[in-house]
């Protein structure tokens, strides 16, 4: 587990408390319980079911035994609500966990290797070309603005072998996202990626 990144999510939620508490004995989004159930949730069962999880205030709800986190990026954005797509929830393997630390930090990612990245609560939306866009449609261009599905993600270890690839995310095909930048990556669209974002399913 990389102890730097639990660090700096608990930096990231401290600042804004996770909405909710047990009340009548139902489940919020602020209970471990929850946490655990919906941030493995974006990955399929035999991944996240393994997986340890990083609660939304940066402590390990759960010791995986697989290799692979699952955490959420902007659980701070819950407010009231119990989609877990709300909070962004991943689950990555240990490369793909070194470059959202990268990510995190604003720093350029070192990976040992291709890093994966598992999303199939999707996403809330993000500029197609600009990193730390996430939730900025008012500043992004139309055509660029994709809110995803669910997804897989690859982050490679060496950005170049992604230079000729499309970024088109309008054909169903993979695509890139965050081209030119350090943070370019490889989107995967799977079943259910049009589901926000109808009107840029292929037609």
């Amino acid at each position: 587990m990389n102890t730097k990144f639990i660090s700096f999510i608990a930096i990231i939620f401290s600042v804004s408390s996770i909405a909710g508490h047990h009340e009548g004995g139902h489940m919020h989004s602020d209970s471990p319980k929850w946490q655990i159930k919906a941030y493995t949730g974006a990955a399929p069962s035999f991944i996240g079911d393994f997986a340890s999880v990083i609660g939304a205030d940066g402590t390990v709800l759960k010791e995986g035994t697989n290799g692979w986190t699952c955490l959420a990026f902007t659980a701070n954005m819950m407010g009231d609500s119990m989609d877990p797509r709300m909070a962004t929830p991943a689950c990555m393997d240990s490369n793909a966990m070194a470059w959202a630390n990268a990510y995190m930090k604003e720093e350029v990612p070192e990976l040992a290797n291709d890093g994966w990245a598992w999303m199939i609560h999707g996403d809330t939306g993000a500029d197609n070309f600009r990193a730390y866009s996430e939730g900025d449609k008012a500043g992004t261009d139309p055509e660029d603005w994709i809110e995803s599905g669910a997804h897989l993600m690859l982050m490679p270890k060496d950005p170049k072998s992604l230079e000729n690839t499309t970024t088109d995310f309008t054909t169903g095909s993979p695509y890139v996202m965050f081209k030119g930048t350090p943070y370019v990556h490889l989107m995967i669209p799977v079943s259910g990626y049009y589901d926000f974002q109808p009107e840029a399913a292929p037609k």
